[in-house]
């Protein structure tokens, strides 16, 4: 039964293919105007508006998997560029931070040639900041294993910073020079006048150099430096000469002459900081014990005993 099943199919096939070949010869053969030209003709005339029918009837089809293909191949797209972007977002943002640091590294090496030379600095990394306007501190990663002490003078390139005000073993808690309990003694430019540079009252990000005498000239835009002295009340022998910012404005108010000055030191952004370490037996080391020792009228030379009574500053 089987075999007579493939034997008619086959005989089919071969039947259909012998007749499919006369049609074809015989189509060639005759003449653009023959019986199966016109029969094709016929067929392509029934048959063609089902098809444009069929197209028009499937073209939103079509349309709608072209589009999600579209769109699954742009979203690919998308979060391929998107892992691209963070990605270089991520190397710019490295490759500035380290140029940022790098910028600070060389600007300190060269505040060490010029300046500082007397002292060991520690270069170290700001790693917490105080969000208290009236007490600005900042904390360091370096502390008495890497030879800083108290009341140790803090700087970073563009100038002084503030000064060690507690000290643990491997980090130390830095006031700055806008913090409320802070006073450097200070002069303006190459003046022999000597003042106190505190905190500005009701301005915390400004300074204001108290206490000059009234002939004391002051034009605005000259710089204030440290001055080199000390006071009891404030302890810490600055280095002279270290910039602390420049004056904006004169007030002539009172009996004495007081300046209005800005930081130049960017305070609010301390990345990288020097404390300046004197080791025992070196002439600042030395000079600061001495000065510590002598009584509190004598303990600020270049600053009036009166200003001293009056101020209770000094730095």
């Amino acid at each position: 039964m089987y075999d007579k099943t493939v034997r008619r199919r086959r005989a089919v096939l071969i039947l259909l293919v012998v007749l499919s070949l006369l049609l074809l010869t015989a189509y060639f053969g005759e003449a653009p105007g023959g019986r199966l030209h016109g029969v094709q003709r016929d067929f392509l005339t029934v048959v063609s508006p089902i098809q444009d029918g069929a197209n028009k009837a499937l073209k939103p089809v079509r349309d709608l998997f072209g589009w999600v293909g579209d769109t699954l191949h742009a979203k690919s797209q998308r979060d391929e560029l998107r892992k691209q972007a963070d990605k270089l977002r991520r190397e710019l943002v490295a490759d500035q931070s380290e140029k940022r640091s790098y910028h600070e590294l060389v600007a300190l090496y060269h505040l060490d040639q010029l300046s500082v030379g007397e002292y060991h600095p520690v270069t170290a990394t700001v790693v917490g900041k105080s969000p208290n306007i009236w007490y600005e501190t900042v904390t360091i990663d370096k502390g008495e294993a890497a030879g800083v002490h108290l009341n140790d003078p803090v700087v970073n390139a563009e100038g002084l910073v503030g000064k060690v005000a507690q000290v643990a073993s491997d980090a130390a808690q830095v006031d700055l020079i806008t913090d409320s309990t802070m006073g450097v003694s200070a002069r303006i430019g190459r003046s022999n006048a000597t003042g106190i540079v505190q905190p500005k009252v009701g301005d915390p990000n400004d300074l204001l150099l108290q206490y000059l005498p009234a002939n004391t000239q002051a034009n605005d835009g000259e710089y204030v430096v440290t001055s080199g002295t000390e006071a009891p009340q404030f302890p810490s022998l600055y280095p002279p000469g270290l910039l602390i910012g420049q004056v904006t404005s004169v007030n002539e108010e009172s009996a004495y002459k007081s300046v209005n000055v800005h930081p130049l030191a960017n305070l609010h952004e301390l990345d990288v900081v020097q404390v300046l370490t004197a080791g025992s037996g070196s002439r600042p080391a030395n000079l600061a014990s001495a000065v510590a020792s002598l009584p509190a009228g004598q303990a600020a030379s270049g600053t009036s005993g009166e200003q001293l009574a009056s101020t209770g500053a000094g730095g």
